[in-house]
């Protein structure tokens, strides 16, 4: 009932975030497919991307907010449909209007599932660094699918294929339902329930959610033109593109497992300063080294910049402990949304220049981040008192 339970529910939540985050990786894995069936030029594709994270960050706070008054746990299951229906209507139509409008629907979902689940995770988990980062980890590996199963689903006919892609979301919905029903009986209502208050450190969660926002513009920038860039650089053609964006969605579950790691050595402030230096080195040599070599520096780029992925997530609940499910919508939420609002600014400037000019401004993204990181400080928790805790 102890570890096992807590196991069990916390692999089940990582399944069902990995069938959620599936969906986010479709989007930029759909882009390519888009460029070449409906003669997008880079700023019509970026602009289906920026559907889906203009809505996700605008929407991911707002959910966050109402699951600090109200526990939302059917918003797991609710917000996986609604991200895989979505997603698997995107490829219907020839309409640029209808196709932005169903991304839409895919990025509610999204921002819906995010701020409750973090607030389920961190119950289930206890607070772990390295449950969260498991948890994380399921996303990470979501992310690293997409492209195998867009390419897989749409690749062999075209993008009339795309309701094939729901597929993933009822998988998911159906394994959030035995996590839930667990919690709320072990916790004798805990798990339905608000978290409590504490006292908040907003001027540092301020600082940490605009070091979020740089590394989701340098990753949302990346994973939306990185295919593209490397079939320009390697001669692979549709192959090369691929597997580009499946190394870099793929080294975020060896970065979020890493993070969880480190954490529980050093502190998160410390392991994630280090990991946006790393970062720097990497996208440099994503834009700038020719050849082959570029497939490493795509991978080392994918794991410096998740290593702080989960670490964000619980340093947001703890600078915010009185309003977790707000914390958690901005940090989890704008890790993978508000890049998208800097993709039509890189596409437009591809379009007029070249796509190596236009990922250059994505070296400084990792700095931003290191410098806001250097003004935070490691929040002191004292994390057995919870009702979870207690009937797990």
């Amino acid at each position: 009932m102890g570890p096992v339970r807590r196991n069990t529910s916390i692999s089940l939540l990582a399944a069902g975030h990995a069938c959620v985050d599936l969906y986010q990786g479709a989007v930029a894995a759909l882009v390519p497919f888009f460029v070449a069936e409906r003669d997008y030029g880079y700023a019509l594709a970026s602009g289906i991307v920026l559907a889906v994270s203009l809505l996700s960050s605008v929407a991911q706070p707002v959910f966050g907010m109402l699951t600090d008054r109200w526990a939302m746990p059917w918003l797991l299951p609710v917000g996986t449909v609604l991200g895989g229906v979505g997603v698997a209507l995107s490829g219907l139509g020839d309409s640029y209007g209808l196709t932005l409008a169903f991304v839409a629907i895919s990025g509610i979902g999204v921002a819906a599932y995010h701020p409750e689940s973090a607030r389920v995770a961190r119950l289930a988990g206890r607070g772990s660094h390295s449950a969260m980062s498991w948890f994380s980890l399921g996303g990470n590996v979501g992310f690293a699918v997409a492209p195998l199963l867009v390419s897989l689903v749409v690749g062999q006919g075209s993008l009339r294929w795309t309701p094939l892609l729901v597929l993933p979301a009822l998988v998911g919905a159906a394994l959030c339902v035995p996590v839930l029903r667990a919690l709320g009986r072990r916790a004798g209502g805990a798990a339905t329930t608000p978290s409590a208050g504490g006292d908040d450190d907003v001027a540092s969660f301020v600082k940490l959610s605009l070091a979020v926002v740089c590394r989701s513009v340098v990753f949302i920038g990346l994973s939306t033109f990185i295919s593209l860039y490397v079939r320009q650089r390697v001669d692979g053609g549709d192959t090369a593109g691929t597997a580009a964006l499946f190394l870099l969605f793929l080294g975020g579950a060896v970065g979020s497992v890493l993070g969880g790691s480190l954490a529980d050595r050093y502190d998160r402030v410390r392991v994630s300063r280090w990991s946006y230096l790393v970062s720097v080195v990497a996208v440099a040599g994503v834009v700038h080294v020719p050849g082959p070599a570029v497939f490493f520096f795509v991978a080392l780029t994918s794991v410096a910049l998740y290593v702080p992925f989960s670490l964000q997530v619980t340093l947001g609940q703890d600078y915010l402990p009185s309003r977790v499910g707000t914390a958690s919508g901005v940090t989890l939420g704008l890790t993978v949304s508000v890049g998208g609002l800097a993709g039509p600014l890189l596409g437009r400037l591809a379009d007029v220049t070249s796509l190596r000019t236009a990922l250059t401004p994505l070296i400084a993204m990792p700095v931003l981040s290191w410098l806001l990181f250097r003004l935070l400080p490691e929040p002191a928790v004292d994390r057995p008192a919870t009702p979870a805790r207690q009937g797990a």
